[in-house]
C-alpha cells in the first residue's frame, strides 16, 4: 500500500484517527496548561517538566503489570474507557487550589492507565490495516500527532493569553470525552486478539520473550533512549522561554509532522532502514546550538529541524515488527510505547534536575550531547551484532 488513497479506502481508518485527533489535542493543551499552572505555583522547572511529562515514567509500572490485557481485552471497550478516565482526570486538575501533591498524584494515575491505551491503540492499527499499509498508516498516524501538537499547543498558548490555565484545562476534558464518542460511534467491536485472561504473570512473560532476543534488545533501546533524551531538551521549553513555549512545541511538532511524510510516504522501502541512524543524528545534533542561548527565531528554527528526525521511529518500528510473532503485536508495541514514553519522563525529570543546578539552555545542550553518543554507541553495537553468526545471537 503505497498511496493515502488506499489508505483512506480502508474501513475504520479514518473514525479511528478521528478519535485519536481529539485524545491528541486534548493532551497537547492539556499539558501545556498544567505545566504553566505548575510554574507559576512553583517557579521550578523540574516540577513544571515533570508535570507535563510525569506521566510517562507511571507507565513503567503499567508496562510492568497491564499490558497483556492490551490483546487479551475488546481494544474499541476499552479505549472509549481511557479516554473518559482521562476526562475525569483532567476535570479534577482544573479544580481551584488542588494542592502540587494533589497534582501529582492525579499525574501519576493517569500515567498508569496511558500505558494500556499505547498498547491496545498500537494493536489495533495492525487489524485495521493490512501489513503492507502499516508504515504509511503509522507514519499518517504520527503525522496526525504532530499536527494536532501544532494546533494544540499553537491553540494552548493563545487560549492562555485569554483564559486561565484551568479554563484550558476543561476544555482538553471535553475533547477527551469526545474521543471516547468518536471511538464508541466510529469502530467495530472486535474480540481479543489473544486468549487467555490478562494478569501480571502474562505480562511478564511475553515482555521477557520480547526482551530475549538482542535485536529487539537494540531496536527497543533505539527507540527509547535518543528520543527520550530530546524529549528531556523539549521539557525545557517553558522554563528556557516562557512567553514562546508554545511557539516552540509547535515547531517541534511541525518538524515531526515533515520527517513522517519524508520516511513513510517518499522514502522506497529498499532505503528505509539505512535511515535510522542519520534520522536520529539530526534528531540531536542541532540542540547544540542552545549553548549559545539563541533567541525564539533561532530556536523555533533548530527544534522544526532536528524534529524531522523522530522520523527514525517509523524505521525503527517496522523493524520490531519484522522480528515480532504476529500474536505478540500488541503488546510488543505496547512495550515499544510505554517503554518509550517512560523514558521521555526520566528525561523530562533528568533535565529539570540538570537545569535547576545549571540553566535550562546548558540542560539542553548536555542532553542533546548524550543522545548523539547514545546513537553512536547502539549503531556499534547493530554492526557488531550483524557480523555475528546466527547460532550465537541473543
Amino acid at each position: 500500500m503505497r498511496s493515502y488513497r488506499a489508505l483512506f479506502r480502508t474501513p475504520e481508518y479514518a473514525p479511528f484517527l478521528l478519535s485519536y485527533a481529539a485524545f491528541a489535542a486534548a493532551q497537547t493543551i492539556g499539558a501545556l496548561a498544567l505545566g504553566t499552572l505548575v510554574f507559576q505555583a512553583t517557579d521550578s522547572p523540574l516540577l513544571s517538566a515533570l508535570s507535563m511529562f510525569g506521566p510517562q515514567v507511571a507507565q513503567l509500572a503499567g508496562a510492568t503489570f497491564l499490558l497483556s490485557a492490551a490483546d487479551r481485552l475488546p481494544p474499541r471497550a476499552i479505549l472509549s474507557g481511557l479516554s473518559l478516565a482521562f476526562a475525569a482526570g483532567t476535570a479534577l486538575l482544573a479544580l481551584p487550589g488542588l494542592p502540587v501533591a494533589g497534582v501529582f498524584a492525579v499525574v501519576v494515575g493517569q500515567g498508569l492507565v496511558a500505558s494500556l491505551g499505547v498498547g491496545v491503540r498500537s494493536g489495533l492499527l495492525t487489524e485495521i490495516l493490512p501489513k503492507d499499509g502499516y508504515v504509511l498508516g503509522r507514519s499518517v498516524f504520527n503525522m496526525l500527532w504532530g499536527l494536532m501538537q501544532v494546533a494544540g499547543f499553537a491553540a494552548g498558548g493563545a487560549l492562555l493569553t485569554l483564559l486561565t490555565p484551568g479554563t484550558c484545562l476543561l476544555l482538553a476534558a471535553a475533547l477527551y470525552v469526545a474521543a471516547a464518542l468518536a471511538t464508541r460511534l466510529g469502530l467495530t467491536a472486535r474480540p481479543p486478539r489473544a486468549s487467555g485472561r490478562p494478569s501480571v504473570s502474562a505480562t511478564w512473560r511475553t515482555n521477557a520473550l520480547l526482551w530475549s532476543s538482542r535485536s529487539r534488545r537494540l531496536t527497543y533501546l533505539g527507540l527509547w533512549v535518543p528520543n527520550g533524551l530530546v524529549v528531556g531538551c523539549e521539557s525545557l521549553y517553558v522554563s528556557y522561554a516562557p512567553g514562546s513555549a508554545g511557539t516552540l512545541f509547535a515547531c517541534a511538532a511541525l518538524g515531526m509532522f515533515a520527517g513522517d511524510v519524508v520516511v513513510g510516504r517518499l522514502v522506497p522501502p529498499a532505503v528505509r532502514p539505512r535511515l535510522a541512524v542519520p534520522l536520529r543524528l539530526l534528531l540531536a545534533t542541532p540542540y547544540l546550538i542552545f549553548v549559545l542561548e539563541p533567541g525564539t527565531v533561532v530556536s523555533a528554527v533548530t527544534v522544526a529541524v532536528a524534529s524531522v528526525g523522530f522520523g527514525a521511529g517509523l524505521v525503527l518500528q517496522e523493524r520490531l515488527m519484522a522480528r515480532t510473532p504476529d500474536e505478540l503485536a500488541g503488546q510488543a508495541l505496547g512495550l515499544h510505547g510505554v517503554g518509550m514514553t517512560s523514558v521521555q519522563g526520566l528525561c523530562a525529570a533528568l533535565a529539570g534536575a540538570v537545569a535547576q543546578l545549571v540553566s535550562s539552555a546548558a540542560a539542553m545542550t548536555a542532553l542533546a550531547a548524550l543522545s548523539v553518543a547514545v546513537t553512536l554507541t547502539l549503531a556499534a553495537l547493530g554492526r557488531h551484532d550483524e557480523r555475528q553468526p546466527e547460532a550465537v545471537r541473543g
